[in-house]
């Protein structure tokens, strides 16, 4: 930690004037705490994923409940970021993610106590909260904490936090749910632990001098330069159709690996689940060398021969389809995601860039609370294949439209440099 640099606080008591310091790490490390605030992100939004399915045994729920379960928590998070997507650049991204945190905290907390459906819908609420106010202000820390030379970094190990959230969430929820006393509840004790932790050394982010001094905030909806909105479109495409592979992934994949392992260990079908998660992790490495609009391009191209396989999966019952649909999904995530915030970051003034990523997430939360109770209805009506079939039909649509603005993306980088 250092202590330079730092806003002081004055506090008067009669005629004397104390003076408190603000100890905060230096930007290596508040580089790796806002990484991990991403991180928590997406283990917040897979926790329950592994214990869906006890839920259901044991109390009964349908799989329109459950997908219900899984909508609440976008629709939460998209309510958050029109409400509060600018909050970081009013008070700084530091007091935002303690929020955020102690909100997801709270969220965790109640997982673990569950004994009913209620509390689910509860808990889930507020890690909606809590991931609304900490996605943008993280990511934007990220950017801004970034020592290095290569602007790229902080989009790439953003993405690759992301990934290894996801995929802790699956295979550590999935060990503990199947190995580990109080399969419902342990592994959102120890989730509850880490975010405290994550928490703790989150405090000690710096207070930069422009926001030490607090301008106040008021509600307004997360808003977008005029100079980045076409890049924010194309971004805004991209995003969507990432995000819209965890509604497959996280809302209905685990019903379709245990279809096609007929395994009930949480275990085998989390980690089934994770290599989505961990091919998303090596390709944004691999990725970093790709200019952003062949990311875009190769991104989409992936997402759409994933879906193709996990149909053929579905249709087939063949396991081998399967793993390569989820891993070939992943990279189109990775490279799609990263993509997204490489053009975002590019094309947007420090000032606005949290309430701008807000806005970026924002549409992509929408579109997963949308796309999340229409496929679990279908699955509960139809079928879990023709909830298959008509989710990759949609995400395949989405990554046509994706294709064919990122082959629009140097004309419009020109425009925007007009």
């Amino acid at each position: 930690m250092t202590h330079a640099a730092c806003p002081t606080v004055a506090a008067h008591q009669g005629g004397n004037t104390s003076r408190y310091t603000h100890v905060a790490l230096d930007r290596r490390a508040s580089f790796w705490v806002s990484a991990g605030v991403v991180a928590h992100t997406l283990w917040t939004s897979a926790a329950p994923a592994m214990t869906y399915r006890l839920y259901a045994s044991e109390w009964h729920l349908t799989p329109t409940t459950t997908a219900e379960i899984f909508a609440i928590y976008p629709m939460v998070v998209v309510s958050v970021l029109i409400l509060f997507g600018g909050l970081s650049d009013q008070i700084g991204r530091r007091v935002t993610m303690l929020l955020g945190l102690g909100a997801s905290f709270f969220g965790a907390l109640a997982l673990a106590l569950a004994h009913g459906v209620s509390w689910l819908f509860v808990a889930r609420a507020f890690m909606g909260v809590g991931v609304g106010l900490t996605a943008g202000p993280s990511t934007a820390a990220m950017v801004e904490f970034n020592e290095s030379g290569a602007p790229r970094r902080a989009s790439v190990v953003a993405t690759a936090a992301q990934a290894a959230g996801f995929a802790a969430a699956l295979i550590i929820g999935g060990a503990l749910t199947q190995y580990a006393p109080w399969p419902l509840h342990l592994v959102f004790w120890l989730l509850a632990l880490l975010i405290a932790a994550l928490f703790s050394v989150t405090w000690f982010l710096p207070l930069p001098a422009e926001r030490g001094a607090a301008r106040g905030w008021t509600p307004s909806l997360p808003s977008v330069p005029q100079s980045a909105r076409k890049a924010f479109m194309v971004a805004a495409v991209a995003m969507i159709t990432a995000y819209t592979h965890g509604v497959m992934i996280l809302s209905l994949g685990g019903q379709i690996a245990h279809d096609l392992v007929r395994s009930p260990n949480t275990l085998v079908n989390g980690s089934i689940l994770a290599v989505f998660a961990i091919t998303s992790g090596i390709v944004s490495l691999l990725g970093k060398s790709l200019s952003t609009r062949a990311a875009m391009i190769a991104g989409a191209a992936a997402s759409g021969a994933g879906m193709g396989l996990l149909a053929v999966a579905t249709a087939l019952h063949t396991m081998t389809f399967f793993l390569s649909a989820t891993a070939i999904t992943g990279a189109g995530y990775s490279l799609l995601f990263l993509s997204a915030l490489e053009v975002i970051n590019g094309a947007t003034p420090v000032e606005r860039r949290g309430g701008t990523l807000s806005a970026l997430y924002l549409l992509g939360y929408l579109a997963v609370g949308v796309l999340a109770p229409i496929l679990g209805r279908v699955a509960t009506v139809h079928g879990l294949g023709f909830a298959v079939y008509l989710g990759a039909g949609v995400i395949a649509a989405l990554r046509s439209a994706t294709l064919a603005l990122a082959l629009g993306l140097r004309r419009i980088a020109k425009d925007e440099r007009r």
